[in-house]
């Protein structure tokens, strides 16, 4: 037997504020956070226009973080799997095949390939 659930169902997300959900809610602070700290950072040593850009290319990559869907996976979960499939687990692979036939029948001692 088997229950239908339609596809809206399942991707339900609870959201909190403005429609956001808990995960893009505090990337969305973090990244108002990150423009204002480097506004104030920057704003005499370069002036406002230079640090009002710098606050934007700043603050872009912390909101994308709380948006960012691949595969099913969040921000994090994508950047694990890259660096464990680029770096950690990285090499070559060499393919050895076997002859399982050949192994068996040397096994028994019917025949010797080598």
């Amino acid at each position: 037997m088997e229950i239908k659930i339609p596809k809206e169902v399942r991707q339900h997300k609870e959201t909190i504020f403005f429609g956001l959900s808990v995960r893009q809610f505090v990337c969305a602070v973090l990244a108002v956070g990150t423009a204002v700290g480097v506004y104030f950072l920057l704003k005499t040593i370069t002036g406002p226009e230079t640090a009002s850009w710098a606050c934007i290319v700043a603050a872009a990559p912390v909101a994308v973080t709380g948006f960012f869907q691949y595969n099913g996976m969040t921000f994090e979960q994508f950047l694990w799997a890259f660096l464990k499939s680029q770096f950690l687990c990285a090499g070559p692979r060499v393919f050895q095949s076997e002859n399982l036939y050949c192994a068996a029948l040397t096994k028994k001692g019917v025949q010797d390939y080598d």
